[in-house]
């Protein structure tokens, strides 16, 4: 297949950008990855990142496997956040972990950090051991965590799933298709495993601690609430460029 062959397929599949998606096909097509078979999973509605096995997040590269969540530019805030929080010798834990992305960009940024993930799908578990390299646990939230962990985690990354139930169908067929409902039904509100996470977050996070998670808009109040209501000091930053907004939650010392 050639490359004019790739565009035409992609463009008539309704994908914005065929040129750009092509040529990122075709760069995967070099290690050895028939073309053609990659161009119809990707019509198919696979993501792309999903099809060549990679994203390319926050300065680094992650590895993907089918199934497992596509990390968002918009998730890129939470990792600028976490890294000018800590510094070498913190103790980092990537929650609802995913591919690892955030953790990986973290650990990218700064050096000597003890960085640890988790998740509950074994899909996401594998991907991020992939990326990471070791500590990376499955089970549901602090379930997963070893037990050494508590009262002493200074950074607690969890880009927990915050749509509400209700607004699942209305996502870009990508995440409803491709992407586990785990790592994208945040319940009635979209708030319900944020609430689990702030539930347990000040027993694990170390004095001064802090707890980020990504959020809507709507959600700012409630989730402000939420962290204030276990004993969190809740700040809100957003990134207009990125079209993001993440709750910080910290420890008191």
């Amino acid at each position: 297949m050639t490359r004019e062959q790739a565009i035409s397929r992609l463009r008539a599949a309704g994908c914005v950008f065929a040129e750009d998606e092509a040529d990122v096909l075709i760069e995967a097509a070099a290690a050895g990855t028939p073309l053609a078979g990659m161009v119809e999973r990707r019509v198919a509605g696979e993501p792309l990142e999903q099809v060549v096995g990679h994203a390319d997040f926050a300065g680094v590269r992650v590895r993907l496997r089918p199934g497992v969540f596509v990390p968002r530019v918009r998730s890129e805030l939470l990792v600028r956040l976490g890294a000018a929080a800590v510094g070498p010798g913190a103790v980092v834990v990537d929650l609802c972990c995913g591919s690892g992305a955030l953790g990986l960009a973290v650990r990218h940024r700064v050096a000597g950090i003890v960085l640890h993930a988790a998740d509950v799908d074994p899909t996401a578990v594998a991907c991020a051991t992939e990326n990471l390299g070791g500590d990376v646990h499955q089970g549901d939230l602090f379930q997963a965590l070893p037990e050494a962990l508590r009262g002493r985690i200074d950074l607690l990354l969890a880009n927990v799933p915050y749509v509400a139930t209700a607004h699942l169908p209305f996502l870009p067929a990508e995440a409803r298709d491709h992407e586990p409902r785990t790592a994208l039904d945040g319940g009635d509100d979209g708030l319900a495993v944020f609430r689990a996470v702030a539930a347990g977050a000040r027993d694990w996070l170390a004095p001064g601690g802090l707890l980020i998670s990504e959020i809507t808009e709507a959600q700012t109040r409630i989730a402000s609430t939420i962290a204030d209501g276990n004993g969190l000091t809740a700040t809100v930053t957003t990134d207009d460029d990125l079209d993001a907004r993440a709750i910080l939650a910290r420890r008191p010392r």
